[in-house]
């Protein structure tokens, strides 16, 4: 009778229904002890160092047109170079050099037949999902910085070993006086980033959630609380969700979550079983929406930006779906070989300069549209000012002189950019267009344009 008590501690209500979706989802579950004997019984280290060595000598590079394989040395290379994040120079920086690392790849040396070559290593496969190892567990214990005692993040989700994942699970039912229990979450993952706590974990963590069983919001690294959001699914609709959440598996894998746990656990889960096919909970909505591993995939690779001034951010649902229905309806042609065109509208702060930062990002990762080029419309100077900023801010034109040869100073500038030019961005105010058309040797590429 004790079991069919409906449970409603933490526990029951976030932390166990979160671990069984996420394996449903394809995530393999490591005991604690399983999880700390891969990082070498050291609480301190935060990486699955024999997970990531393992994909790492799998990882193979071409040269001369033959594939050989990764020597040791540079395996060893890579896992001690990336599980020594630099945090003497702030938490956003390791943050943030980290992240390159996983998105651009590592550069090693090698050497074939005497010849000293440099291939660069991709840490993560973006293009093939089975090329990678997806784990979680619970209950990670991580030794703070004064070495002294530690924290338990209660759901850490890893990437070839890499803990790109941090999820904080609370009890449903707060202290109306206290506010939402996601709050609760939020604190707590903001607490343990701090330098006296577990920075070490966040300078490998992408994304970041705090559930109640109810519902969650997400954030990465050093967002501030009230820019945790909410998601919205727009591709993924409730019957695939609910076919996700009720997936049918096997005892040995419903045991393997429960086998560290008291038996009273298990018996909880399979009496939850019994009573047929599960409801839908905004948790659950917003674990499938983020945590599947294409969609992970696509927010980390596309939908991520360092910004300067405001420091990391990552996509809102808005962003993300306008930037997915954009990419598909610009890869359409029309019978006579034209691109269809769009609009997305955006209202006043909200971020419509980082959707366009995102917009380009996508467009340089996208194999099919990586040789387009991105012309930037403003009617206003502070404004067209204020975007290139934004754009060299989040990494998408690397230089002051990229910047500045981005810029159509003049109408006559402006035809040459589009016409003969080579740069990747332009910016220019509309009324260049103007000017541009009306000069003797004009482009058909600006007039198109201005039409």
């Amino acid at each position: 009778m004790e079991h069919n008590t409906p449970k409603f501690q933490e526990e029951y209500a976030a932390k166990i229904p979160a671990m069984t979706l996420l394996a449903n989802l394809g995530w393999t579950f490591l005991a604690p002890a399983e999880a700390l004997a891969l990082r070498g019984g050291k609480q301190d280290q935060v990486v699955l160092r024999e997970v990531l060595r393992k994909v790492l000598s799998n990882r193979t590079f071409v040269f001369a047109g033959e594939s050989h394989p990764l020597s040791n040395n540079s395996v060893d290379n890579i896992i001690s170079q990336l599980c020594s994040p630099a945090l003497n120079e702030g938490l956003r920086h390791a943050n943030e050099k980290i992240y390159n690392h996983l998105l651009y790849g590592m550069p090693v040396t090698e050497f074939v037949n005497g010849k000293k070559v440099s291939p660069t290593i991709q840490l993560i496969d973006w293009h093939n999902l089975n090329n990678n190892e997806f784990h979680f567990t619970e209950e990670y214990s991580v030794t703070r910085a004064n070495g002294l005692d530690s924290r338990r993040p209660d759901i850490v989700c890893f990437v070839n070993g890499l803990p790109l994942v941090v999820i904080e699970a609370k009890r449903p039912d707060g202290n109306a006086q206290k506010g939402p229990t996601v709050l609760e979450g939020i604190s707590q993952s903001l607490r343990n980033q701090r330098p006296d706590e577990i920075p070490h974990l966040f300078a490998y963590t992408q994304l970041l959630l705090s559930i109640n069983g109810s519902e969650g919001r997400y954030g990465t690294v050093e967002t501030p609380e009230k820019f945790w959001a909410a998601w919205r699914e727009e591709d993924i609709n409730d019957a695939e969700m609910l076919a996700l959440k009720n997936k049918k598996r096997s005892s040995d894998d419903i045991n393997a979550l429960f086998a560290h746990r008291h038996p009273r656990d298990l018996a909880w889960y399979q009496n939850l079983l019994a009573g047929g096919d599960l409801m839908l909970s905004g948790q659950d909505r917003l674990l499938i929406s983020l945590l599947s591993h294409e969609r992970l995939f696509d927010m980390v690779r596309y939908f991520t930006i360092f910004d300067q001034k405001i420091g990391k951010i990552v996509g809102r649902y808005q962003q993300v779906f306008g930037i997915k229905r954009l990419i598909e309806r610009i890869q359409k042609r029309r019978s006579d070989g034209s691109r269809e065109g769009g609009v997305i509208w955006h209202t006043t702060g909200s971020g419509k300069s980082f959707t366009m930062v995102f917009l380009s990002k996508t467009l340089i990762l996208t194999d099919a549209l990586k040789q387009c080029r991105v012309i930037v419309v403003t009617d206003r100077v502070d404004l067209e000012d204020q975007l290139a900023k934004t754009f060299a801010s989040g990494g998408e034109l690397s230089s002051k002189k990229d910047r500045e040869s981005a810029m159509a100073t003049s109408g006559k500038r402006l035809a040459q950019q589009i016409g003969r030019g080579n740069e990747r961005i332009v910016f220019t105010l509309i009324q260049k267009f103007n000017s541009a058309t009306k000069l003797k040797n004009a482009t058909t590429q600006a007039q198109i344009l201005l039409c």
